[in-house]
């Protein structure tokens, strides 16, 4: 993803019963989904510590974000309810997770495909060859 904004959105909300992140930057509005959020946590959980370390995410299709805090005036720290709260969303990170959503969120699921996973919580795809 490339860094498009380091400016801090004007406007932030949480919606709480959709379990979507609102977020505004210059004129431009995105609703980013909790699943979403979590599955491309910036984290090294999730990214690993170098390209082709990452660690696919699966069975958070009902994961809800629990808590936000501030990280300095460049990022927020999101709290998942599965537990899940190292990663720290800079304001280009959330920017480009907007602008990309689409082509991230189809690939996201082709992976999940690929593996044989599934978006539910304990749930694996069976594969008959």
């Amino acid at each position: 993803m490339s860094t498009n904004t380091n400016k801090a959105p004007s406007k932030i909300k949480l919606h709480k019963q959709s379990q979507q992140l609102e977020l505004h930057f210059d004129g431009e509005q995105f609703l980013l989904p909790a699943e979403l959020l979590r599955v491309f946590s910036p984290s090294a959980e999730v990214k690993g510590h170098g390209p082709g370390q990452e660690v696919l995410q699966f069975g958070k299709k009902d994961v809800a974000i629990t808590g936000i805090e501030r990280a300095g005036n460049y990022a927020l720290k999101l709290i998942f309810s599965d537990g899940h709260d190292s990663g720290i969303f800079t304001w280009s990170y959330f920017y480009d997770l907007g602008k990309n959503q689409e082509q991230l969120w189809s690939e996201y699921l082709q992976k999940l495909h690929d593996a044989g996973k599934s978006r539910e919580k304990d749930t694996t795809l069976v594969k008959f060859v």
